[in-house]
């Protein structure tokens, strides 16, 4: 099966990067952001807040991010230099933010890693979740992260081989410089591979290799 390195790189300048270790499997990266935020050593938030933004809880964000006119930003959370936080975003804890990412409107985060320069710009959930390098979700985009029957989520290789994760709530692993198009539904335990490509409209299940587009639920290069 797959490791984070299949997925991601880490900068150095990424100040968790000690926190998520490339050869694990990458969604045994998901609880380890509620045990590295709870380790990090937060200060007071101290800017001045907009009236119509709620911040409640430990939450860091980098004095580059000009922070928006409403919304609702729940720590644990740490936000990072040159990130853009649009009006109506929703953030629900246990979020890691890095570098120079767009977090859109009316958008909802929760126990997601996000990496530096992805885009979520508009509409979108993404929960239990994590956001490669670079990657971006076009509008409407959903990571379901919970099985219908709520048992454990499963994850498949490309060869449709399956593995249970154990992990009850796991929504997508989205690899850097992944493109996903507008109103796309990701199933839980979604797989993207480097560069891949969702079309618009889809619902997707299992792994996109690198590289890879779905189109009408097929995989071509």
């Amino acid at each position: 099966m797959y490791k984070a390195e299949d997925f991601f790189d880490l900068s150095e300048a990424f100040p968790f990067k000690e926190s998520f270790p490339l050869g694990l499997a990458p969604w045994q990266w998901i609880p380890l952001i509620e045990d590295c935020l709870s380790h990090h050593p937060f200060a007071p938030f101290e800017r001045d807040v907009p009236q119509g933004l709620c911040i409640k809880g430990a939450v860091y964000i980098h004095p580059s991010v000009e922070l928006p006119t409403f919304g609702h930003i729940e720590g644990p959370c740490y936000i990072g230099e040159n990130t853009v936080l649009r009006p109506g975003v929703y953030i629900r804890g246990n979020l890691i933010v890095g570098s120079d990412c767009v977090l859109g409107n009316s958008c909802e985060f929760k126990n997601t890693l996000i990496l530096d320069g992805a885009q979520v710009p508009h509409f979108s959930y993404v929960g239990d979740s994590i956001i490669g390098n670079k990657a971006h979700l076009g509008a409407g985009v959903i990571c379901s992260n919970l099985r219908l029957d709520q048992k454990p989520v499963k994850v498949y290789n490309e060869s449709r081989k399956s593995l249970d994760t154990g992990i009850r709530k796991l929504g997508a692993i989205i690899g850097d410089h992944v493109e996903i198009g507008c109103n796309v539904v990701l199933n839980p335990g979604s797989l993207l591979l480097p560069k891949s490509v969702v079309h618009p409209g889809h619902v997707f299940s299992g792994t996109l290799g690198n590289e890879l587009v779905a189109y009408n639920n097929l995989q071509r290069q």
